[in-house]
């Protein structure tokens, strides 16, 4: 190929790369690495930290979802869930947590009530960062479990996503992320108790995808 042909070809691939580029922006961001954490041995106790989906509304106390986890990952996993805390009244109980429990490691996942009763988006993330920031001062570990955001055309489309406050938080405090669990669970009329809780089966799905993202950050061995 002469020269000036060449040089025309390798612009041509230059543009074309340039545009593909902005056309799947998130193409980068779809392949980065997780936050990584140390493993928590068996037998560690794990502090199951929420409102009613933690504590298993829908269900029988051995179904719920800190039970089938404990079961499956060998941990003691203590369920401190309970049914309509919002995040400021999961902050308020933490400290006592804490130190009664000493866990290694805190699945929190607060902030559904929050979002269902509309409250400013603000000071659930506040309450959450203070969450995060007592914990780790505290010695344990953090796995953030998002949450979805409410949707009316959910019932419809049969379809839910994680409210974007979960990402944006793990991504500023470095925090492994438990994402879709709720809302591939609570999308699936099959998997629920009612509209905003899972049954046994939809517990036991969100208690196996929990174990699958704590190995692939590293709190469980593959």
């Amino acid at each position: 190929m002469p020269p000036t042909r060449r040089r025309s070809a390798s612009r041509r691939r230059l543009v074309l790369g340039g545009l593909w580029s902005l056309a799947v922006p998130g193409l980068a961001a779809c392949g980065r690495t997780p936050v990584k954490g140390q493993p928590v041995p068996p037998g560690a106790t794990v502090l199951a930290l929420g409102d009613s989906l933690t504590f298993g509304t829908g269900t029988t106390p051995e179904s719920a979802y800190p039970a089938v986890l404990a079961a499956l990952s060998g941990w003691q996993v203590v369920n401190a869930g309970v049914p309509g805390d919002t995040s400021a009244q999961v902050l308020e109980r933490l400290p006592a947590l804490l130190q009664e429990h000493r866990p290694a490691l805190v699945l929190l996942g607060a902030g559904g009530n929050d979002l269902l009763r509309r409250l400013p988006e603000a000071d659930t993330r506040r309450h959450l960062q203070q969450a995060v920031e007592q914990i780790r001062a505290s010695g344990a570990q953090v796995l953030l479990v998002a949450v979805p955001r409410p949707s009316v055309a959910a019932a419809f489309t049969g379809s839910l996503s994680d409210h974007p406050l979960y990402g944006e938080l793990a991504e500023a405090m470095k925090l492994p992320l438990h994402r879709q669990g709720w809302s591939e669970v609570l999308a699936d009329a099959r998997l629920r108790s009612d509209q905003i809780h899972a049954n046994a089966e939809g517990y036991a799905v969100f208690a196996r995808g929990l174990v699958a993202t704590a190995r692939a950050v590293g709190f469980l061995p593959r």
